[in-house]
């Protein structure tokens, strides 16, 4: 029997754990520092109110147990690693392994060399800042709800850093969220303006030109004041500071502007980029280590043709399968090839029944087609976490 050890419940880790749990002679355990696994695909509609608590998270614990008893989970964080005796060290305990997958994912960078920035704004990597964040939106428009006021001026702007995927389905879902809040509460909910600023010279760097046209014209339709070309040079608690000089008045700031991974990395003897993420061998091997493999945001991940992948859920995923069948070659004695793999495709959620997607490469969608293709992957992905969480509450129960 073979051990596999997981750390970290992300969307990788689980995908590697579904992959790994059919075979009779591997078992597996997960760790994670948190009790649940956090769908950060849709922070964008659990900030802006749209989606509830149980939208974004599923319990590990009973996640694990749908696997009657293949799976094993440890609510721990894991500090550090010693390859040579084959272990990782936990809090208070170590647990040895055969073989070892690091998908401990990433997490906002908060860029240093911005001022204040850390200090005043929120991330969505995170369960308990995009929660917090939540909580600030709605307290924005209860307070224009009960026609409270405030003297400082920029009271009623919202500022999303960053333009990628992740700041432009935030902004777009809380514009679309506002638009709905004028029917009811009026003109107020118009006084909330939301600001999505970008240092490219265009929102959605790096995506075909489908997507960013249609996104921007959606954008521009629900409100959302796009300013890029911007830089940030300092954030403070009333105003965010741009390097020409103008500055902006805000009530409260969401950034998604950058990752960096997580800091089980810096315990790892190995190569990393500028952002932290580990460099590995064509196989996603930590180097120098046939036994351990890194999966996911926590590692840069190229293309057979070298070009760095994005750090997406969907690539987290294929890096996963990959991996998994991997260690069962490894296991068998078969020689495995290098990773290769690209985005099949890329959907952004616009608010409402809303969304612009690409697939495979000459698929393009807009509309309420694009939101509900969007909605069956995501639906299919859930319901599959659902599924093993009922089966693991039978087995608890008999």
């Amino acid at each position: 029997m073979k051990r596999v050890v997981v750390i970290g419940g992300g969307y990788g880790g689980l995908r590697a754990i579904e992959k790994l749990s059919k075979y009779q002679d591997i078992a597996i355990i997960l760790i994670d520092k948190n009790p649940y696994h956090y769908l950060q695909t849709e922070a964008y509609g659990y900030i802006a109110g749209q989606f509830d608590m149980h939208d974004v998270a599923i319990d590990l614990q009973n996640w694990c147990e749908g696997f009657k008893e293949r799976v094993t989970f440890i609510h721990k964080e894991a500090t550090s690693i010693d390859f040579e005796q084959k272990k990782v060290h936990l809090d208070g305990r170590d647990l040895f392994y055969d073989y070892l997958i690091i998908a401990t994912g990433a997490k906002t960078n908060f860029f240093s060399f911005i001022e204040g920035l850390r200090e005043n704004s929120y991330g969505v990597k995170n369960l308990e800042r995009a929660h917090n964040f939540r909580i600030k939106f709605e307290n924005i428009i209860y307070k224009k709800l009960q026609h409270e006021e405030d003297s400082r001026e920029g009271k009623l702007n919202i500022a999303v850093g960053g333009a990628g995927l992740s700041g432009v389905e935030v902004a777009a879902e809380m514009a679309y969220v506002l638009d709905s809040y004028s029917k009811t509460i009026g003109d107020t909910a118009k006084e909330i303006h939301i600001y999505l600023i970008d240092a490219s010279d265009t929102i959605l760097p790096g995506m075909g030109q489908y997507s960013i046209d249609n996104t921007k014209k959606r954008l521009e339709a629900l409100g959302v004041k796009i300013l890029t070309s911007t830089f940030i040079n300092t954030v403070d608690a009333t105003y965010v500071h741009f390097r020409s000089g103008e500055k902006l008045p805000y009530s409260f700031m969401i950034f998604t502007g950058g990752i960096k991974a997580s800091s089980l990395n810096d315990t790892i003897d190995n190569e990393k980029n500028s952002i932290n993420q580990l460099i590995t061998t064509p196989e996603l091997n930590v180097q120098g280590q046939k036994d351990v493999f890194a999966i996911g945001d926590c590692v840069e991940i190229k293309d057979a043709k070298g070009n760095i992948l994005p750090p997406t859920a969907q690539i987290a995923e294929k890096s996963a399968e990959y991996v998994a069948k991997t260690i069962r070659q490894r296991i068998d004695g078969v020689e495995s090839k290098p990773f290769d793999a690209d985005v099949s495709g890329v959907f952004i959620a616009l608010g409402g029944k809303y969304a612009v997607g690409e697939m495979f490469k000459y698929i393009k969608v807009k509309g309420y087609v694009a939101y509900v293709l969007k909605k069956a992957i995501t639906h299919a992905y859930y319901l599959g976490l659902r599924l093993r969480i009922n089966t693991g509450f039978k087995n608890r129960n008999r």
